[in-house]
């Protein structure tokens, strides 16, 4: 089953939105017009204005108490990650978190803050994953890393409990985390996960049409955007639907329950819910949450709004504990 939210007609109708939301797309909107075009830059320097807070997200904040950790990858580099348990309860399961950013952009710290309060809300350990970037790294180096991760977790390399495993990301990483579930399934013969929290996802390389939308206004990323995404990701000559690469042309039996969400603003909103329907179809339990007004990962900017949907997450993966282990 599947439990849609409620959407109105005109999803571009500002009135109809949250007042934070309004606010928030409102600043975005304005920030991205008085920068220089994001692609004006090399990738590497995009890359260390986002890390010294100079990008159009927050800064990281590092947690004192996360652990670092590497994972063995034979014939690659060690894939780093970050380990953060909770300090208030005795951890009862661990939840693997892979990171968004186009598959270009991004590191495991900046979900610290996030995966702290997500430890101490649920008792789940987090383990956030510093996967290979491209274009130095092109598929499959990402979903080589994060499989590496998962198989640590689950064979106990990485000390972390696995009554209760669960997987999410955002954006890319929504992407990745349904690609390393596949790979387990298809690879180990392995469907150990109890959840998957998949936020935003890109899940169809070839575009969805929200995906294709031709305007060129961007509030966090817009079409051009996401065609550069792919264009840097994935290696020359390969199919973007190829369902290795674009999880929604898989065969998606046999998954784990999933909650997929966005905002009815984002440009991969097709791409969330195309996918809640193809997950369902597989005979998944699927939750579809799309807030209304909501841009892409609009969580990630402290709104109310925002803050009541990572309760909602956490709220959602305490249900899927409890349904395990009452």
């Amino acid at each position: 089953m599947i439990h849609h939210s409620r959407l109105s007609p005109n999803c571009s109708d500002a009135t109809s939105f949250a007042p934070d939301l309004a606010r928030l797309n409102e600043y975005l909107l304005s920030e991205h017009a008085r920068r220089p075009d994001p692609w004006s830059v090399t990738v590497q320097q995009a890359r260390q204005a986002r890390l010294d807070g100079k990008g159009i997200f927050p800064p990281a904040r590092p947690d004192p108490d996360t652990e670092r950790h590497f994972v063995s990858l034979p014939g690659a580099p060690d894939v780093p990650v970050r380990v953060i348990r909770p300090k208030t309860r005795e951890a009862r399961g661990t939840y693997i978190h892979i990171h968004g950013g186009g598959w270009l952009f991004g590191q495991a710290i900046e979900a610290d803050p996030r995966l702290r309060r997500m430890a101490e809300s649920t008792g789940l350990a987090t383990v956030s994953i510093d996967y290979r970037l491209a274009p130095e790294e092109p598929f499959p180096a990402a979903f080589d890393d994060c499989l590496a991760v998962a198989r640590a977790v689950l064979d106990g390399s990485l000390s972390l409990p696995t009554g209760f495993m669960s997987i999410g990301g955002e954006s890319a990483g929504a992407h990745l985390s349904a690609v390393t579930l596949l790979r387990l399934r298809d690879e180990d013969a392995a469907s150990p996960f109890h959840a998957a929290n998949l936020v935003a996802g890109f899940f169809d390389l070839s575009l969805t049409p929200s995906a294709r939308n031709p305007t060129t206004q961007r509030i966090v990323i817009n079409a051009a955007d996401l065609s550069r995404f792919v264009e840097l990701s994935l290696p020359a000559g390969c199919d973007p639907r190829d369902p290795r690469y674009s999880p929604i042309y898989a065969d998606l039996s046999g998954l784990a329950p999933a909650r997929l969400s966005c905002g009815s603003l984002d440009p991969l909103r097709h791409d969330t819910m195309f996918m809640a329907q193809a997950w369902a179809d597989a005979g998944n339990e699927t939750e579809l949450c799309v807030t209304e007004g909501g841009c892409h990962v609009f969580e990630s900017f402290g709104t109310p709004s925002g803050e009541a949907s990572i309760a909602s997450v956490d709220a959602w993966l305490n249900e899927r504990i409890a349904l395990l282990d009452p």
